[in-house]
């Protein structure tokens, strides 16, 4: 399996680094599917809104549930993360790689983008994956410690995404 993740300490760091490589990859003609999340989706008086750019040509889907203003917690509407989900699944088929923006309680769980990336590992397509420092743990054991850690440095990742492409293509 070749993945690698980015898990940044600065919040919203990995969403800008994954959205930065996922936008120069596809100009450079590297066919991706997966997801994204982009910066600037907070809105005043809510924790987080979680919102997923479909890779390659979207759409953009809100996968947060509407609690109203003044919530101080972040909700997924888990149910819009399996739609987000299902639409990556077909779009695998044809991929030089995997972008999941992040790696979190669903995906521990077993649910969310984990079927995705099972299939992308078959494939041999390489993933590049989201961490967040708290999921870290449970992502090790999903990747079995095979999981190669990259600088939250867009160059650096898209290197590796070039370089990994490259090892499908031989």
């Amino acid at each position: 399996m070749d993945i690698a993740f980015v898990s940044a300490e600065e919040s919203r760091r990995t969403d800008e680094v994954l959205s930065t490589v996922a936008a120069q990859a596809m100009a450079e003609g590297i066919r991706l599917a997966g997801a994204v999340q982009p910066g600037g989706t907070d809105v005043p008086g809510e924790k987080c809104r979680i919102i997923l750019n479909l890779l390659p040509e979207g759409p953009v889907r809100d996968i947060s549930l509407d609690l109203g203003t003044g919530a101080t917690a972040c909700r997924l509407d888990a149910g819009a993360l399996e739609e987000a989900a299902m639409v990556v699944m077909d779009r695998l088929p044809g991929a030089e790689a995997l972008i999941v923006n992040k790696f979190g309680k669903q995906e521990a769980a077993g649910r969310g983008l984990v079927t995705a990336m099972g299939e992308a590992a078959e494939r041999g397509v390489p993933i590049l994956v989201g961490v967040s420092p708290e999921w870290l743990a449970a992502f090790d054991a999903f990747a079995g410690g095979d999981a190669l850690r990259l600088p939250d440095d867009p160059v650096a990742v898209l290197a590796w995404l070039r370089a990994a492409r490259a090892r499908i293509a031989a």
